[in-house]
């Protein structure tokens, strides 16, 4: 059962990518770009749902939003629209009464009216400024009744919608991270490198003239499961781990102790500045997903500035 429903729902997804119309979701971003004002979006029962969505997703990516109830605006909220405003009606029919009934008095109000249906020929299309058709062939429900693939296909409208706008209004990660202060997003966006990773002494740093026996303590004492090879200027020249020391032991023998680390260590090492995001230091070390790098160099114009540890990101909730 599972896997015929799974086969009707990717056809409902793919009939609105083959035959949604690019030229009308087009001219609704370039209405919402040139609103001055607030994009109010409505909607009743499940289109009411993915409305909200909507507004909410363009609010946290830079776009000035407003979700309402339709109820809200026929007792008193309709005074919030004006002629800067873009008021978007969302419904599968485009024959819902409430929606209809607040045609005439947000327009009174001068504001611009875009429905979302899936019905081009319905009163609501007709009786708006522009209107985008999102096309689906039926619902999921057995009965073609319950809400289900046409609002996915609201979903996948508002998501285009809202990240098209983003990136026309050059939305960048800096803005982003203003507009979620708190929880994981906040820290992936505001947490750099330079609040997490080791620094001054307790960095593990030993001079490539160094033999591997001489610079066992640092490598110990440091608990950073690594060494970072550098000149007196501090200059950054390579990383010797304790997954090099058990790989030397277990390839040369226990005479590799006397070696020096210039002939140990790994020149090519993955590094990042303090200033960067700690969440990109993470994708840097989980880049590969069969070899981890659970240690990695700060390192600041080609020198050595701290070493940041993976696990004190996933501590610091860096997900």
């Amino acid at each position: 059962m599972l896997t015929e429903l799974l086969q009707e729902q990717l056809r409902n997804i793919e009939h609105y990518f083959t035959h949604l119309d690019l030229a009308s979701v087009e001219s609704a971003v370039q209405e919402c770009l040139k609103t001055r004002g607030l994009i109010v979006f409505t909607g009743v029962g499940k289109s009411g749902i993915i409305a909200e969505k909507i507004a909410m997703t363009m609010i946290s990516t830079g776009t000035k939003a407003l979700y309402l109830p339709p109820t809200n605006f026929l007792h008193g909220d309709i005074g919030i629209l004006s002629e800067n405003d873009l008021f978007v009606l969302i419904s599968r029919s485009g024959e819902t009464e409430e929606l209809l009934n607040l045609v005439p008095f947000a327009k009174k109000r001068g504001a611009r009216l875009m429905a979302v249906v899936s019905s081009p020929d319905s009163r609501l299309a007709k009786q708006c400024d522009l209107s985008v058709n999102l096309p689906f062939e039926k619902e999921l429900c057995p009965f073609d009744l319950a809400p289900t693939s046409s609002t996915t296909v609201q979903l996948l409208f508002g998501d285009l919608l809202a990240i098209a706008l983003m990136r026309s209004k050059g939305f960048d990660l800096s803005s982003y991270a203003l507009n979620h202060p708190s929880g994981s997003i906040g820290k992936k966006m505001s947490v750099t490198v330079d609040e997490l990773m080791f620094k001054g002494d307790q960095v593990p740093l030993a001079r490539p003239e160094q033999r591997l026996v001489d610079a066992l303590v640092e490598l110990t004492n440091k608990r950073c499961g690594a060494l970072l090879v550098a000149d007196e200027q501090k200059q950054f020249l390579g990383i010797f781990t304790d997954g090099d020391l058990r790989r030397a032991l277990q390839t040369q023998g226990p005479d590799v102790i006397q070696k020096p680390l210039s002939e140990l260590m790994t020149r090519t090492a993955l590094t990042i500045g303090k200033d960067q995001l700690a969440w990109e230091a993470r994708k840097i070390m989980q880049k590969d997903p069969k070899k981890f790098v659970m240690m990695l160099p700060v390192v600041d114009n080609g020198k050595v500035e701290g070493i940041l540890r993976l696990h004190d990101i996933v501590q610091a909730g860096i997900s």
